[in-house]
């Protein structure tokens, strides 16, 4: 008997991988700190109860996406929300790219972006950021010239460099080109700047896609819930590629009860924000290269130091902690990544970096 026949595009490609390894502390995958707060257990625990298990969910998931209008002051009509960011950037590479069609990426950035679009069998060409790991203005153009995109991704804090997107680039994005413009904000409640904001804009009203999650700040990955604020013509189109009833109404029922606790939120958000200063400023101090981030993670070079990005994530592996590894990724050499945990936990970090590079 004979296997059936992968497809050819998909022979050479792999699957997105972060290791999940066992250890006291883990700060690799970019998750929140904290669980929710008890109070949002409690009444997510109680409107589960009412739950109706043998009726399919609101397709639509109304009330939820009137929750998310509200939040962020745009017309329900507008919001569309799915099984985490990563299922609303394969319903946009979906509707907006597959054959012959090609999606821009600023590399380094999220690994995601070109492995989504190339399993919906879009072309991904992909342009280097500068050295500060920002997108210039020049290349941005040159991209878009030379590539003509269906869509972009531009991804703001960027991950893995935590360096923000200037509102420069987006609307000269959104000014030179008919694509998709997709600003991912997966991080965007730890920055200065957010995308949303220009949806009062002309040039915005068309093409401007702002995706989001509640994998970080709302401490829930386990949900693997996340929606995009885009113009509300599109919305009609991504439920011609995405699945029916595809969120489940316990999701839904989450999504909504987290809503209500914007301000612990909030207090979450300031709080890490000062770990990542205090962290920010201790790397620096054991002379490593480290660059500013907006993001609830740090991105920093271990070359200074005389040792190898690789050795340095082993000999911290050896001391319990995970960080993440990026000194494999193009542009990234001797690279690391750590995601902002507890404040013990990143004291704990700390020391066993400085016991490493001694």
């Amino acid at each position: 008997m004979r296997r059936p026949l992968v497809r050819d595009d998909l022979r050479s490609m792999e699957g997105y991988h972060s290791p999940q390894v066992d250890v006291e502390v883990r700060l690799n995958t970019n998750e929140a700190p904290f669980p929710p707060p008890d109070e949002f257990q409690e009444a997510f625990i109680n409107e589960v109860t009412k739950v109706d298990w043998n009726r399919y969910p609101d397709r639509l998931a109304q009330s939820l996406r009137e929750d998310l209008a509200a939040l962020h002051q745009v017309q329900p009509e507008q919001v569309f929300v799915a099984n985490g960011s990563n299922e609303v950037l394969q319903t946009i590479c979906l509707t907006f790219g597959g054959h012959g069609r090609t999606a821009l990426t600023f590399e380094p950035t999220y690994a995601m972006y070109g492995q989504i679009a190339r399993t919906t069998q879009c072309r991904v060409a992909q342009v280097q950021r500068d050295e500060a790991f920002r997108v210039s203005l020049d290349v941005l153009e040159r991209g878009i010239e030379t590539e003509n995109p269906a869509l972009m991704f531009l991804c703001s804090p960027n991950n893995p460099t935590g360096t923000p997107e200037s509102s420069a680039v987006i609307e000269a994005a959104l000014a030179l080109s008919s694509a998709a413009v997709v600003v991912d904000e997966a991080y965007g409640q730890f920055a200065d700047f957010t995308a949303l904001d220009m949806f009062g804009s002309h040039d915005a009203s068309e093409s401007l896609i702002v995706t989001r999650t509640f994998s970080k700040t709302w401490s829930m990955a386990g949900v693997r819930l996340g929606y995009c604020i885009a113009p509300s013509w599109m919305m009609d189109e991504f439920q011609k590629v995405v699945l029916p009833y595809h969120l489940d109404s316990v999701k839904q029922i989450a999504g909504q009860v987290a809503l209500r606790f914007q301000d612990q939120m909030e207090k979450r958000v300031t709080q890490i924000a000062g770990e990542r200063k205090r962290v920010s400023e201790s790397l620096t101090l054991m002379e490593l290269d480290v660059w500013p981030s907006q993001a609830n993670f740090i991105l920093f070079r271990t070359t200074p130091c005389d040792l190898s990005g690789n050795e340095v994530w082993k000999r911290l592996l050896d001391r319990s902690v995970l960080v993440r590894n990026c000194s494999t990724w193009p542009g990234l050499d001797d690279c690391l990544r750590v995601t902002l945990g507890t404040e013990q936990e990143n004291t704990i970090f700390l020391e066993a970096l400085k016991e490493v590079l001694q």
